[in-house]
């Protein structure tokens, strides 16, 4: 028989030596479909990165910034201090992040690298720092804080002083006061687009009464030491003793410089005894009016429509304001002295020649 002739060809062979191949695995996935696939995963990631950077240009990414790269003075504050232990408000913020930590986020903006300006939240940054003096917690070591980038300084002041309006609402002496010192360090030209812009949202009588209570603030300044706590009334009151006496506002300085108040009760108490003697001063004892006599007897007496609040509409020049009703004008201030009224007076003159 003959000899089966064994069945040799390129079959055996292949599958003796068939192995997975790298070449042929990577060839099964589909060149377009990786392309693909990476295309998307870096859009994904472009995607991401422009959300970051916007929300941190337009001051919504909040960041953590430890509490010593922060500048509480960056701005003026509109407030005289940010609470002690002795205000219910400030006590209830401690005891707050004590408990829960920091859940609304401060404002800053950042004038250097790891430097920061604090625009609006000193009451909040001041409680962190207390905290973290006494209890040396690390969650007390950072603030919250969104990245604002204001356009201007005046911006700037404003997003404080509303950001304060609405917490806790600024006492009007603390308004006249952020005023005051906002015309003072340049930032606006006059008290009036300081009142216009810092308190744009605010009815024409509440400005008014800031106007008001700027005469207060030029005659006593810093004297105040609980300007939070100055009422409305009492500080209007005050507003016309000063103005009907030009004096009186040496001597209640006088007063307050030696006085030791310790306390917003006892400054009241000091403050509404003063307008009782100067009362009793101006009355004289006989029921004559608390207003001061006109230096010319024989001028007109305005009309009772004329009177109406004593507030400034207008300052026409630093520390002198002009109101006006019907046929009556006003001029007021700390600026409105003797000097300034011969001035007045041979300038009026003057034009009444020609």
């Amino acid at each position: 028989m003959a000899k089966r002739k064994r069945l040799n060809g390129p079959l055996p062979d292949q599958l003796a030596t068939a192995e997975p191949s790298p070449v042929r695995t990577g060839a099964s996935a589909a060149p377009i479909a990786r392309v693909a696939g990476e295309t998307s995963i870096n859009a994904a990631f472009s995607e991401v990165s422009r959300e970051l950077m916007s929300a941190r240009t337009e001051g919504r990414l909040v960041v953590r910034i430890p509490l010593d790269s922060i500048e509480p003075s960056w701005l003026i504050r509109d407030r005289t201090h940010p609470g002690t232990e002795r205000d219910p408000d400030f006590v209830a913020l401690l005891g707050s992040l004590r408990q829960h930590g920091q859940r609304t986020p401060i404002e800053v903006v950042q004038i250097e690298e790891s430097r920061y300006g604090l625009i609006s939240g000193w009451r909040r940054l001041t409680a962190l720092k207390q905290l973290f003096e006494e209890t040396g917690e690390n969650r007390f070591a950072t603030a919250l804080a969104f990245l604002r980038q204001p356009e201007s300084s005046e911006e700037a002041y404003v997003a404080m002083v509303e950001e304060n309006e609405i917490r806790l609402g600024l006492s009007y002496y603390e308004r006249a006061q952020i005023t005051a010192k906002s015309v003072e360090a340049g930032i606006y030209p006059s008290t009036k687009a300081a009142l216009q812009s810092l308190f744009a949202t605010a009815s024409r009588a509440k400005r008014s009464k800031i106007g008001s209570f700027l005469t207060l603030y030029l005659a006593l300044e810093d004297k105040v030491r609980f300007p939070q706590a100055l009422t409305e009334r009492l500080g209007l009151s005050m507003v016309k003793v000063l103005e009907a006496d030009k004096t009186a506002a040496k001597r209640l300085r006088a007063q307050l410089g030696k006085s030791r108040v310790d306390s917003p009760e006892a400054e009241q108490s000091l403050l509404s005894a003063f307008m009782e003697a100067e009362g009793e001063k101006s009355a004289g004892g006989d029921g004559a009016s608390e207003a001061a006599p006109p230096s010319n007897p024989s001028a007109k007496s305005p009309s009772p429509e004329s009177l109406g609040s004593a507030a400034p509409e207008e300052e026409v020049c630093p520390g002198v304001y002009l109101s006006h009703s019907k046929d009556t004008l006003k001029l007021s201030g700390p600026a409105v002295d003797s000097e300034f009224r011969a001035q007045l007076e041979a300038w009026l003159r003057s034009k009444l020649e020609v």
